[in-house]
């Protein structure tokens, strides 16, 4: 069979020779990038390749989200799919959808998180989220946790940070026990309680869940309540410090806090010390 030359081969095939000729070129820092990424996916095996686009450029990298995405397919890497299940929608003038944040201090939203240790021992975090800088302010790991434990997460919290306007949770017999309920009233802070059985009404609480959830309790094994307690605040300094979050258009929740001007909602006020020292401790359950 005869030979046909390239220039008539591109001429049926209406190909540029140019291209026919092109020969990739690969940038000095490729091999660099592809090992930090390898890096990345095995401390974080459930963030994609635009979370890692983000944490590569916090590391200084120059690149764009399709030069991550092309060495990640070229990598193989992929995230593991998991099962949600579906939820009715549904909305309350105390959800996120009515009662919106609209400045730092402005909404606080907790919750309770449960896990156990190697041994089958419960573990429970109080969870205490900003939802306007998305910043996690708390995650307090015990046993179990009392109506003072709480209030002693709340005081430092109130004279650190501030007093918030409002703080939303479900109507839950943790945060509906008198004794938070008057120290709320106290201090000044509104309660925004969602309508019972409509956890998406405090979503971006249940959103923070199960991303600590998905990305640290499922990743972790823990000996004991120590060692609960010391990688919990590893985990939480990550997640203000280094972790891009995709609301804030990749920013961590710190970087996005430190951006904002003026003061925040509601910090001058400061809170009783002793205004709940006279009831007794009631035990705090997160329930079944």
């Amino acid at each position: 069979m005869p030979e046909v030359s390239e220039r008539r081969a591109c001429k049926v095939m209406g190909q540029c020779r140019t291209s026919q000729r092109y020969e990739a070129k690969i940038k000095d820092d490729e091999q660099a990038i592809i090992k930090q990424m390898h890096t990345l996916v095995r401390e974080q095996p459930r963030h994609g390749y635009r979370m890692v686009c983000g944490k590569l450029r916090q590391e200084g990298f120059r690149l764009n989200h399709k030069r991550v995405y092309r060495l990640w397919k070229q990598e193989g890497f992929k995230v593991p799919k998991k099962t949600v299940k579906k939820r009715r929608l549904g909305v309350s003038e105390n959800g996120i959808m009515r009662h919106k944040a609209q400045s730092i201090n402005d909404v606080w939203a907790w919750d309770f998180i449960a896990d156990r240790d190697v041994r089958g021992r419960t573990l429970r975090w109080l969870v205490i989220e900003d939802e306007h800088t998305r910043e996690s302010l708390a995650l307090e790991v015990r046993r179990s946790i009392k109506s003072d434990d709480v209030l002693d997460v709340l005081r430092d919290l109130f004279m650190i940070r501030g007093v918030p306007r409002h703080i939303r949770s479900d109507n839950g017999p943790e945060f509906i026990a008198k004794i938070i309920r008057e120290y709320l009233e106290t201090t000044g802070v509104q309660t925004l309680y969602i309508e019972p059985g409509a956890p998406w009404q405090n979503g971006y609480c249940e959103s923070f869940n199960s991303r600590f959830r998905d990305e640290f309790l499922n990743q972790e094994l823990f000996t004991d309540l120590k060692e609960a307690e010391v990688l919990s605040g590893w985990w939480r300094n990550q997640y203000n410090n280094r972790r891009p979050h995709s609301a804030l258009k990749y920013q961590t929740p710190a970087a996005f806090a430190a951006s904002l001007t003026g003061p925040p909602v509601g910090a001058a006020p400061r809170p009783p010390a002793q205004s709940a020292e006279e009831h007794h401790p009631t035990l705090i359950t997160t329930g079944t």
